[in-house]
């Protein structure tokens, strides 16, 4: 039966058990007394969709209150093994794979380092489907209980509905990929758990709004700084975020080539693996042999010395160089977006650190206009170098929310009929 509103019973259901839900997982415990104000319920419904959840095992009890004068109030938390994600970064450096329970505490984690400038398909998916595999098995998870695995990757994605999501990645060699049909291939998971694959700009974004310093801003702009740059932007018309291609935005014509093949992109500046290009390019020291993340500590500490040490000018040069084409970056998302806060992550963004958003921060407001720049914060992200990992766990579980805490139902063989859809809106659920 639908409402005036086209929304059906089953519709408002849900819409209830996801407020509910929403307000227990970001707020609680809580109490039945308190969620009444916090989600608009009313004392009924409240009560009716509490023991709804406490009957699904998604509600538990976790302590009292006392009350003005009566008896104790029982305080209510979403209970944590009620649920499980799988969240993948697929970085620059290495495939991080990681198991959480309901509540974001991680279980088990599995990592495997990649090669230099080198995407294979094949190795990438091999480690995606292994890491799964031994994080369940570390666990003593059956795979049929996953809500769903979430995936950050470089790069465009694309939904299509005969191949799932496709991976426009220019910058790694990835033209169209078919990574979920690719893990779906003899898949450590059943049909039934559903991949979730996002630009990993945007998990970074979903996790600093969900958890870190984003937490409470209705407009950001989240920042991921690693071997290249990327951006996700966050406002009341883009809830979940999107990611933009922020680090192909041209910042010099005729500049450096960029690793996308144009010239004079931002990343061709500001990513670390530019910025290490650089340093060698200038006579700096850059260690034969090691990853990006060893080399950029390095090129950190010959610029930023201990107490006695020479500094290595080069370097120094370098990095100031990029702070301000950081910076000028910056200016431009300030610009067009009018943000609340800029939040800068990822692996390379964290290196370099305190020490250097000072100048980033002070580039970015003298390159912005004023109106804007004097509204707008520019900080460091706070979830550490797993923020990719927890945001594309996110993705499973605001799909699991927004569904009111249930399943998707598995796709019939065949349509149902009429009758028997508008039967389903109208059955108790």
């Amino acid at each position: 039966m639908a409402a005036r509103n086209g929304r059906t019973v089953r519709d408002l259901r849900r819409a209830n058990r996801t407020a509910v839900l929403h307000r227990l997982y970001f707020d609680g415990p809580l109490s039945r007394f308190e969620l009444g104000p916090a989600t608009g319920l009313s004392s009924g419904s409240v009560s009716n969709v509490v023991a709804d959840l406490v009957a699904d095992g998604l509600v538990e009890e976790a302590g009292s209150v006392d009350s003005d004068g009566g008896r104790p109030r029982t305080l209510l938390q979403v209970a944590p093994g009620s649920g499980h994600m799988i969240g993948v970064d697929v970085g620059e450096t290495r495939v991080r794979v990681e198991l959480f329970d309901l509540t974001l505490t991680e279980l088990a984690r599995a990592e495997r380092p990649l090669s230099p400038q080198r995407y294979e398909v094949e190795v990438i998916v091999d480690h995606i489907r292994h890491g799964i595999a031994e994080v369940l098995d570390a666990a003593g998870l059956a795979p049929e209980r996953l809500l769903g695995v979430g995936i950050g990757v470089p790069g465009i994605v694309e939904r299509t509905a005969d191949r799932g999501a496709l991976v426009h990645g220019q910058t790694i060699g990835w033209d169209a990929v078919p990574l979920e049909a690719l893990l779906r291939a003899a898949s450590p998971l059943p049909d039934t758990v559903p991949y979730f694959i996002d630009n990993g700009a945007k998990t970074l974004g979903q996790a600093e709004m969900w958890f870190g310093a984003g937490r409470g801003a209705r407009n950001a702009v989240v920042v991921l700084f690693g071997s290249g740059v990327g951006a996700s932007l966050v406002t009341p018309d883009v809830g979940q975020g999107r990611a933009v291609e922020w680090g192909h935005l041209t910042v010099r014509v005729r500049g450096r080539r960029c690793r996308c093949g144009a010239l004079g992109c931002l990343e061709a500046y500001a990513g670390a693996e530019s910025l290490l290009a650089r340093w060698r390019e200038e006579g700096g020291r850059v260690p034969d042999g090691t990853d990006e993340e060893t080399a950029l500590t390095t090129m950190l500490a010959a610029a930023y010395p201990s107490e006695g040490a020479a500094t290595d000018p080069v370097a120094l040069a370098v990095l100031e160089e990029t702070a301000e084409y950081l910076g000028a970056g910056l200016s431009d998302l300030i610009n067009l977006f009018q943000p609340e806060r800029i939040l800068i992550g990822g692996w390379a963004g964290l290196a370099l650190g305190s020490r250097f958003l000072p100048a980033v921060r002070r580039h970015a407001m003298s390159y912005a206009l004023r109106h804007p720049a004097g509204k707008v914060s520019v900080d460091l992200g706070r979830l550490g170098p797993d923020a990719v990992t927890v945001g594309a766990a996110i993705l499973p579980l605001a799909d699991f929310f927004a569904r009111g805490g249930r399943r998707p139902d598995p796709a019939p063989e065949y349509p149902l009929p009429a009758w028997r859809t508008a039967l389903q809106d109208r059955t108790p659920r």
